[in-house]
């Protein structure tokens, strides 16, 4: 299915530049994938271990020098903003509401952020973009800026070998740039992911290491539901609130006293309730945050162990309790979202499932044996609409595989 859709991919990019006037002949095509989280979920702003796969959702971009110091690109996937050109150096300032709804901001937060932290970028490029990421869950906005990076980077003829750098200018470009608080979840785990394995990452010293599932393990799907709504963006969202509410949380404990630097530092039971005594009646709320970190770190490593095992039950079980806890206790999820949870669980063999990615909107996800995909798809598309009749031509059901992250493709345009 992928060598397929690659192809079909190519035809669009060829279409695009056409229409747009582009001269692509013989121009490399950078793929870069979505990602599903397995834990923590937004753990890595707080501070937590991470673990994730690339999923076969993709963005696709052609792309060539043009000989010049602009930068002209068009995406397929928002016509209506026409093609985004700009001189190397020429960007609106960060935050601006010249930037604040069109895609363009990630080009130009890419030339932003290269330029500030001393790339010399002096060769600009003519790229047409295509992509089928889901717009909320599966990372489509860390998806776009580390294709658009590492392909700047390439016709300007710079490698950067230090792979967590551009993670760090990813997550530069939408925190500083955009506006958006993301942390570094998403881009670490499309920027690292590896076909068949899952990607560890630790904090402590920034080690990737991959982990392959457990022989033996039952045949399963990653399914992604798309509830048709559309999320704004981090920056216009309730993961603003969270992340503010759990560095606001830190701050109190530090100043009575608790030696903590992020919510992953509360990994002990004592602590943990010292911490909750002290502070659940002022602010049930921020205790509420903390306590879903602490629980979620407990079963992150259960995952882990269950993954290496090849118990892909117990993996999903835990899918299952973040999801509650992410519902319940960090209270970031939606109705939308919550529906089509609620219908996945009525599913014999669906092993688990939860809300993705940001919140508030977007896609659900579950974890189901192979059997039980196309009963999952059946359900959702019987229920949901009926649910939630404003999204009854607008959700969709994913099946995915897992992947690797970034792979330039041996095919020229």
């Amino acid at each position: 299915m992928q060598v397929s859709e690659d192809h079909q991919a190519l035809s669009v990019l060829r279409k695009l530049a056409g229409e747009q006037g582009f001269t692509l002949a013989g121009a490399k095509i950078r793929r870069s994938s979505s990602r599903f989280c397995l834990g923590v979920e937004h753990g890595d702003y707080n501070g937590t271990e991470l673990f994730g796969v690339g999923t076969d959702r993709f963005i696709w971009m052609a792309y060539k020098p043009n000989g010049t110091g602009k930068m002209r690109l068009f995406s397929g996937n928002f016509p209506d903003d026409g093609v985004i050109e700009f001189a190397l150096g020429s960007v609106p300032p960060p935050k601006s509401p010249l930037i604040a709804d069109t895609w363009a901001r990630f080009p130009y937060g890419v030339d932003f952020i290269l330029r500030r932290e001393g790339y010399p970028l002096t060769q600009g490029m003519d790229a047409v973009l295509y992509g089928n990421i889901p717009g909320g869950g599966m990372s489509r906005s860390a998806s776009l800026t580390l294709n658009l990076i590492l392909s700047v980077l390439d016709v300007n003829g710079i490698h950067e070998s230090d792979s967590m750098k551009i993670v760090d200018l990813a997550q530069a470009v939408e925190n500083d740039y955009i506006g958006s608080p993301c942390g570094k979840l998403d881009q670490i785990m499309i920027l690292f992911a590896k076909e068949g394995m899952g990607t560890h990452y630790r904090p402590s010293d920034r080690s990737i290491s991959y982990v392959p599932l457990g022989k033996g393990a039952a045949e399963f799907r990653i399914v992604v539901m798309d509830t048709g709504t559309i999320r704004p963006g981090l920056e216009k969202s309730t993961y603003k609130i969270r992340r503010a509410e759990c560095e606001e949380m830190v701050q109190k404990a530090q100043s009575a006293g608790f030696p903590i630097r992020c919510l992953a530092d509360i990994r002990e039971e004592r602590l943990y309730r010292q911490i909750r005594e002290r502070f659940e009646k002022d602010v049930p709320h921020l205790v509420s945050r903390m306590t879903y970190i602490y629980k979620a770190q407990k079963r992150f490593y259960e995952m882990l162990e269950a993954w290496k095992k090849g118990d892909i039950a117990t993996v999903g079980r835990i899918f299952r309790e973040d999801g509650i806890g992410l519902r319940d206790e960090y209270v970031i999820s939606g109705p939308e979202l919550e529906t089509m949870c609620d219908i996945a669980r009525t599913i014999p063999g669906v092993l688990g499932e939860r809300m993705l990615g940001g919140g508030d909107k977007g896609a659900a996800g579950a974890l189901v044996l192979a059997e039980g995909k196309d009963k999952l798809k059946q359900a959702v598309e019987i229920a949901y609409p009926r649910s939630r009749p404003a999204f009854a031509d607008r959700f969709a059901v994913h099946t995915c595989k897992v992947v690797e992250g970034i792979t330039v493709l041996q095919e020229r345009l």
